[in-house]
């Protein structure tokens, strides 16, 4: 029982973490949807439990948001509903973790995040026509942002599951080291 709280407390630990870095990146200047958040909603799928990764994409947005500024109420609840979106892609990266699933799944979240978000901006925004053409010329501007989405989840995904791997790796290495020498044969 204690080895399962201390567990969650490292879990709270690294989410808090990934809360502040997420929200903070978000704060500071960066190409237009170059952001953490839909990394951090696969990642935490992946290694948090399931409360803890839902709640951390939405956690860094209104935070994030209370500095950025909110925006049309609609609006915002489908970019959230995105992020709850790529963290259900990540419920399904859990049990299928190979290196093109990840990058598949890097795709595919940003692929909804573009769907959803821009045809709210175009259904709940004065900005394009209601009408069919109207709907299309609201996806090819948003294209731009759509190259940076694409560029800034497969970068911090990259970055998250790679130092993940990479440091799993190392403690591993480290533990094998030091069973082999506190080896005492008979």
């Amino acid at each position: 029982m204690k080895i399962f709280k201390k567990e969650k407390n490292i879990e709270f630990l690294v989410a808090l973490l990934f809360l502040l870095a997420g929200a903070g990146l978000r704060l500071i200047p960066h190409a237009p949807n170059f952001t953490p958040v839909a990394a951090m909603a696969l990642f935490g799928a992946v290694y948090f439990s399931k409360k803890t990764a839902l709640i951390l994409p939405l956690a860094i947005m209104a935070i994030s948001d209370v500095f950025v500024g909110f925006y049309d109420f609609r609006i915002m609840a489908f970019v959230y509903g995105s992020f709850a979106l790529c963290t259900i892609i990540g419920f399904w990266l859990k049990n299928h973790k190979k290196w093109y699933n990840i990058l598949g799944s890097s795709v595919l979240a940003s692929v909804v995040f573009f769907i959803a978000t821009n045809f709210a901006v175009w259904a709940f925004s004065p900005w394009y026509p209601k009408s069919f053409a109207g709907m299309v010329q609201c996806y090819v501007m948003a294209l731009p942002f759509f190259k940076n989405t694409l560029l800034g989840d497969a970068f911090f995904v990259s970055v998250f599951f790679g130092a993940y791997e990479l440091l799993r790796v190392q403690i591993s290495e480290k533990f094998k080291l030091r069973e082999a020498k506190n080896y005492q044969p008979y």
